[in-house]
């Protein structure tokens, strides 16, 4: 008898290319046969966490995706991939968790000649005017580059980034999105050129204090990697201190 927490995953498919299917909304009943236990997860394919408390006898859909890796004796090992149904989109573009890392992840390298680093990042999409664009929220800060980059080495006053620098981390993110994001932006022109927004230091510690105080649990909070909370996104624009565009459209080839 499991005496902490049962749980059972959803599955969202999976493939030799690493793909999935996100083909189970986040508010759609799930039926009991889709659901599969521990001891029926594959390697490889991916999986909706779903748990049920020691306490009482409601299934919990956490929101996160794993994906098996491994088993250790009989026990199947995961990796976090991302969280559910973050999706950025503007047109027929849509943008997940996973791809959304993947790109800043290139993009962030971009910073390491000036010692900086991105510490913290959200997103959203800003429709204000035609066509929308995505929103990218950096915390960068700077660090001496004889020193490690601890707390104490911390330094915002070293190094300042250069415009051109963020503008081709703007770039350089899109040129890692998928072929109909790069479509929308070179072609057809319904998605406008990507936007990143530096914040002041300190910002995402405000912006969890915000969460927490609406409810949610210091123990299970993770940054938000998109944002749509109109007071969440308030609080991140009146601590944005530059903003940074695509200077280009992406490569797009037919």
């Amino acid at each position: 008898m499991p005496n902490m927490g049962y749980f059972e995953f959803i599955p969202l498919g999976g493939g030799e290319n690493g793909t999935r299917v996100m083909d189970i909304d986040e508010d759609e009943d799930v039926l009991r046969d889709k659901l599969v236990d521990l001891v029926h997860v594959r390697l490889g394919c991916y999986y909706e966490l779903v748990v049920t408390t020691f306490a009482g006898l409601y299934r919990y859909r956490i929101g996160d995706v794993l994906q098996v890796t491994g088993f250790h004796n009989q026990a199947p090992q995961f990796r976090f991939i991302c969280r559910r149904n973050v999706v950025l989109s503007i047109d027929t573009d849509k943008t997940n968790e996973e791809d959304l890392h993947k790109s800043i992840t290139v993009a962030k390298k971009l910073l390491e000649p000036f010692n900086a680093l991105l510490v913290e990042y959200t997103s959203s999409t800003d429709t204000s005017r035609v066509p929308g664009h995505y929103v990218l929220y950096w915390e960068i800060v700077h660090h001496h580059e004889s020193l490690s980059p601890t707390v104490d080495s911390i330094n915002n006053a070293a190094n300042p980034v250069d415009d051109k620098v963020l503008q081709e981390c703007c770039i350089a993110v899109e040129e890692e999105l998928d072929y109909i994001y790069r479509r929308c932006r070179s072609h057809d022109k319904s998605v406008g050129p990507l936007e990143i927004r530096v914040v002041e230091p300190g910002t995402f510690d405000v912006l969890m204090d915000y969460f927490i105080s609406q409810g949610g649990s210091i123990n299970q909070y993770k940054t938000p990697r998109c944002i749509k909370s109109k007071k969440a996104l308030k609080l991140l624009d009146s601590n944005v201190k530059a903003c940074f565009f695509s200077p280009r459209d992406p490569q797009w080839i037919p």
